[in-house]
């Protein structure tokens, strides 16, 4: 059986004395807290201290923000952070908190703007590739007022040019956008030397205006009589004056571009201020077309068509053009039940004022001067200024043989006397002709002519028969007959051969011939000198 655990004995134990409390000791453990305090109360006191402005940004969506993560700089530094994004109360645009660093305080001026950098394509240029890689960030351009503010309403495009960059702004009014963009190009010379740094609306509708900066130092360039057109794509034209073709570059091709050139270069006109506002002319053409202070209005009828007649088309005399044609409507004479074409007209009295006659005569004088030139045989006619497009133009030119006429001007506008174009007189000549071709026998010439020819192919089948029968008959005699004749030239060639027996004979023939011929010589030479011999004889010779 097992023997009961015995309890410890813990008289060996020693007895604790209590130690007497001190009331003014300070335990070591506190000082750790203490010290962690004071370090956290300096940071938060430096933290405050260096804490820079809170401000807000309204952008229309919340596209390549993320609180927390989204960046704001300016020249590519860091000068603050995006610590909240919330929709707004009327839920049409998103409000941003940022929280800039303390040393952006003096960026926030009342012309301070902000925007979201992000890839862009745009006027034929990329911005912002250096995001795909570090994500979206805030862009800012510091302005210039004197006042600041904290909240700001975020621009949805980048501004194509700070407010730093050296030039000037000009505004343009245009009829219409055409192709041009936010960042197309602006040439002077063919030399790009500004952008079109925004466009909007007319508040009527009626246009649009355009703001564009030139770079430094080319808006000196830019006076009071320079003058804007658009040179966007290929402006081709066919008119009067025939095909044109004109452009600015390729890049202008592509997206759109702006030219300006002065009106007289060599002039004093003083330079152009910034801001200043031009008319955006839709060509070159229109921009550089002289301005004229005065036009008188005058309308011309034509008994004739005038297809390829447009409004704008010119009027000239004799090469030089002294107005345009402002409109086109069709008349009805009562009188004669005719429907006529007026065409209005705006003349430019001053094109044709003399350099030696100063200034023009007045309108009384006008009238009379005008007046005598019509009694001269002044018309205006319709003549085609391109064979190539077909386009007309009216010219003013004298014609003697015209009928008289005179200008009524009473009316309003007052009319011209016109003559017919040449091309109506070709037709009226055509006309003529063919009335008398009308009158000539044609039956009758159709008639003979149609037995001439029936003589003439019988004719021809007797000449067909006659050379048949000539090639079968006569052609093989007569080749007989040349065979025959080759034969006898043969012969007689042999014979008159100098080797032939006929010619050696022949020779000694001529030798004796010539031998009988001296003998005869001799007794006549003889006789000659002794006739008497014919009866005496031959005397012998005396010794």
């Amino acid at each position: 059986m097992t023997d009961a655990p015995q309890p410890p004995d813990f008289s060996d134990l020693p007895e604790a004395v209590a130690e007497p409390k001190r009331r003014h000791s300070l335990q070591l453990v506190w000082l750790i807290p203490i010290v962690a305090a004071v370090a956290g109360g300096t940071l938060a006191v430096k933290t405050y201290l260096q804490k820079g402005p809170t401000i807000t940004i309204s952008f229309r969506t919340g596209d390549g923000l993320e609180a927390g993560k989204t960046k704001i700089k300016y020249r590519d530094v860091e000068v603050g952070v995006v610590n909240n994004i919330a929709i707004a109360p009327d839920l049409s645009h998103v409000i941003a908190t940022a929280e800039l660093n303390k040393e952006a305080t003096s960026y926030l001026a009342e012309d301070t703007r902000f925007w979201v950098v992000r890839p862009r394509i745009s006027g034929g240029s990329v911005t912002g590739l250096g995001t795909l890689m570090g994500g979206s960030y805030i862009g800012i351009e510091i302005g210039k007022a004197k006042t600041s503010r904290r909240a700001f309403a975020g621009l949805e495009m980048p501004p194509a040019i700070t407010t730093d960059t050296p030039g000037a702004r000009f505004r343009l009014h245009g009829a219409d956008l055409g192709s041009l963009d936010i960042g197309s190009p602006l040439y002077f010379r063919r030399i790009q030397v500004g952008q079109v740094i925004s466009y909007e609306l007319d508040p009527n509708g009626a246009g649009v205006a355009f703001t564009v900066f030139v770079n430094a130092p080319y808006d000196r360039y830019v006076r009071t009589n320079t003058r804007f057109w658009n040179a966007s794509g290929i402006n081709l034209t066919m008119d009067a004056g025939g095909l044109k073709l004109d452009t600015e570059s390729m890049v202008s091709i592509l997206i759109g571009g702006i030219a300006f050139q002065t009106l007289d270069e060599g002039g004093a006109a003083a330079p152009a201020g910034a801001d200043t506002t031009f008319t955006l002319f839709n060509g070159r053409e229109e921009a550089m077309r002289h301005r004229d202070t005065i036009s008188q209005r005058y309308a011309m009828v034509f008994r004739e068509s005038v297809r390829g007649l447009s409004v704008g088309a010119p009027v000239d005399f004799r090469g030089v053009v002294i107005g345009e044609v402002t409109n086109i409507q069709v008349e009805l004479d009562r009188g004669s039940g005719e429907i006529n074409m007026l065409v209005e007209t705006r003349l430019y009295p001053e094109r044709l004022r003399s350099r030696a006659a100063g200034a023009l005569p007045a309108p009384a004088d006008q009238q009379a001067t005008l007046n005598e030139l019509v009694a001269h045989g002044l018309r205006a006619q319709l003549k085609s200024g391109s064979l190539l497009t077909g386009q007309l133009l009216i010219t003013l030119d004298f014609f003697p043989d015209a009928p008289a006429a005179t200008i009524d001007w009473a009316l309003n506008p007052p009319q011209l006397p016109t003559t017919p174009g040449s091309l109506v007189e070709l037709q009226a000549t055509l006309a003529q002709i063919m009335k008398k071709l009308d009158k000539l026998p044609l039956d009758a010439v159709v008639a003979d002519l149609r037995q001439t020819v029936q003589t003439l192919d019988a004719t021809l089948k007797s000449a067909d028969k006659t050379v048949q029968r000539v090639d079968a008959e006569i052609v093989p005699e007569v080749r007989a007959t040349l065979v025959e004749v080759r034969q006898t030239l043969g012969a007689a060639k042999q014979t008159l051969a100098p080797d032939a027996p006929v010619q050696q004979d022949l020779r000694d023939a001529l030798h004796e011939l010539a031998k009988t011929a001296q003998a005869l010589r001799v007794l006549t030479d003889y006789l000659d000198r002794h006739p008497e011999a014919l009866i005496r004889g031959k005397q012998e010779d005396q010794p």
